[in-house]
């Protein structure tokens, strides 16, 4: 079977304001997260799809992130299976804060990546 390459980008460049799509566990998004990222854990997906196809039905690109590519390549291979637009950010999370891109947290502590 052939496979097309995975659409991805480096977290550096992310454009500001884009749709970023959070996949990690919620302690993972507490700790730390992309302001006005849509937070779907992998674990959740299938059952939360209509949250993310709602974002994109506009034809936005969705950037999809975990903590270091993996989990958000298997998403993203999903999404564009589905005819969604949608990027792997490569280095997840780690290098989004390597990046030096701002990152927030819920209740408003020093934001980090778990």
């Amino acid at each position: 079977m052939n496979f097309a390459p995975l659409p991805s980008v480096d977290a550096a460049s992310v454009p500001a304001g884009a749709l970023v799509l959070d996949v990690r566990e919620d302690d993972e998004w507490a700790a730390g997260h992309v302001e006005g990222a849509l937070h779907v854990p992998m674990s959740a997906f299938v059952a939360r799809f209509g949250e993310v196809t709602e974002a994109v039905e506009d034809g936005r690109q969705a950037f999809v992130m975990c903590r270091v590519g993996g989990r958000s390549a298997q998403v993203t291979q999903y999404l564009v299976g589905q005819g969604i637009d949608a990027v792997n950010v490569d280095g997840g999370m780690l290098a989004w804060e390597g990046a030096g891109r701002p990152m927030v947290t819920d209740d408003g502590s020093p934001a980090y990546v778990l």
